[in-house]
């Protein structure tokens, strides 16, 4: 009789985070109840318990899905609803398998409510250190620009990023829509991060094509792809990220949300897989796109046959694409095994 293999949980699967942002990560129940303490009126898409019917494959959508982000995002107003959000976030990865956690956040959305850009970043930056001590989830903070804002405030951010490089941050990145704007317009502020110590860890290749991933390696030389599934369309491109070893960070329920797929099954790992290109599955924005980071474990399980050897294979790929210190990745990958070994 042939023996089954067994099928493993993946939430007890060991696996660094590597693409969650920090208003995204709110819990459906947090925002309502900061809404109602704030007296911020919430339309029906964030009020009602379930995910927004989102698709931002045109400016329209995007349109609505950044509204929808940003009035979220001014629910988060005193160093309290900071360090809720935070731990609340942390204790969501824990119960995911996460052992390490990059969180995303561009301070500048929380500094006209938190007393300036500095304030800001240092009152997520103690939110991030006390959460991490208290659950013993490792933590670490990306420093994110916007495309949507002049490259000159992109600089800035840079540097205040890099001045603070010790207290935990590890990357810079840039986010928003990557249909605006140019990635050299920003090879300046991320030239100072590189220069700074910190990763360059741009949104690339989700919205907009594989140029826009080419884009992110030859103008900002990064180190990881936020997003990066559009690299699949150029296999020259899948090449190049694959010698080099560029990880991709793959949203797949974010991916379908957003109408850049239209069912999971279509999001290209096995063709990401297949190339060599690593990948650190990510949950993007779980607050709007209704699961966090076990459930994309389960899409590559569900919808594209990974085996549980695979699945592994995914998490330590993870955990190679992060910035824990040694020791701390030599644990988890061992954990790995160990989960493997079941």
């Amino acid at each position: 009789m042939d023996r089954v293999a067994p099928v493993r949980d993946v939430r007890a699967l060991p696996k660094a985070h590597l693409h969650l942002h920090f208003t995204g990560s709110m819990r459906p129940s947090t925002l309502l109840e900061l809404a109602d303490r704030h007296g911020v009126r919430l339309p029906e898409a964030l009020s009602s318990g379930l995910p927004p019917q989102l698709r931002a494959t045109d400016e329209r959508g995007w349109f609505r899905f950044q509204r929808l982000y940003d009035i979220a995002r001014s629910c988060l107003r005193t160093p309290e609803d900071i360090q809720r959000l935070v731990r609340e976030a942390a204790e969501e990865d824990v119960r995911d398998g996460s052992r390490w956690l990059e969180i995303q956040v561009d301070p500048t959305s929380y500094a006209p409510r938190l007393g300036g850009l500095t304030p800001a970043l240092e009152i997520i930056l103690d939110a991030v250190e006390t959460t991490s001590r208290e659950t013993g989830l490792g933590m670490r903070l990306l420093v994110a620009a916007s495309r949507i804002r002049h490259p000159l405030d992109a600089r800035t951010l840079a540097r205040l990023a890099v001045r603070h490089r010790d207290r935990g941050i590890v990357g810079f990145g840039l986010s928003n829509d990557e249909r605006r704007g140019f990635a050299r317009d920003f090879d300046r502020a991320f030239a100072i991060a590189r220069e700074g110590g910190l990763l360059a860890v741009p949104h690339g290749g989700e919205l907009s094509g594989p140029s826009s991933v080419r884009d992110c390696l030859d103008d900002l030389r990064a180190a990881r792809i936020g997003h990066g599934v559009r690299a699949a369309e150029d296999p020259r491109l899948l090449a190049q990220l694959a010698e080099a070893q560029v990880t991709c960070e793959v949203c797949p329920a974010s991916n379908v949300a957003l109408g850049v797929y239209d069912s999971f099954a279509d999001v290209p790992l096995r063709t990401l897989w297949s190339a060599g290109v690593p990948m650190a599955l990510g949950a993007d924005d779980p607050l709007l796109f209704g699961s966090r980071l076990a459930a994309q474990y389960e899409i590559a399980r569900e919808h594209h046959g990974f085996t549980d050897a695979e699945l592994a294979g995914l998490a330590r790929q993870s955990v190679l694409a992060s910035a824990a210190p040694r020791d701390v990745r030599e644990k988890i990958l061992a954990d790995i095994d160990a989960w493997l070994a079941l």
